[in-house]
């Protein structure tokens, strides 16, 4: 269960992406309004806890693994801004991609996340991740 200690807008985002790094989506949506809305740019948004559960969830199920590397956070009142390296681990695959993410946090809860990447460095990101393995695989060590 996630302990909600500040209401600072950045303080916020970090804790919410750091449950998601321990894939745990519930203690995640602590961090978020009933309303919230989330959406990857160009895909439909979700919205509701249910709905980004939903899609958390279905994330979640493949994923082994999750890490943000931050190479900038940025606030202005309510909104933040990261631009960060996310890591995906699903099995010996591990695909990072940079993505930039715009929040709204208001009375200490997120309202909106929209992250924005690549879809080409997304894909080739894996397949990248996919011959890193296999050469691991064939040359050990």
């Amino acid at each position: 269960m996630a302990t909600i200690t500040s209401t600072d807008p950045t303080t916020v985002v970090k804790a919410f992406l750091s449950a998601l790094e321990d894939l745990d989506v519930d203690a995640a949506l602590e961090y978020c309004a009933a309303d919230v809305v989330y959406q990857n740019v160009p895909l439909k948004p979700a919205r509701g806890h249910a709905e980004v559960s939903k899609v958390l969830k279905t994330m979640m199920k493949y994923a082994k693994g999750f890490r943000v590397d931050y190479i900038n956070v940025a606030a202005e009142g309510p909104t933040v801004l990261t631009e960060r390296t996310d890591i995906i681990t699903t099995g010996p695959v591990a695909a990072g991609f940079w993505v930039c993410g715009t929040f709204e946090v208001h009375d200490g809860l997120i309202t909106l996340w929209r992250d924005r990447f690549d879809w080409v460095d997304f894909t080739t990101s894996f397949v990248r991740g996919g011959i890193k393995a296999v050469v691991r695989k064939v040359r050990p060590g």
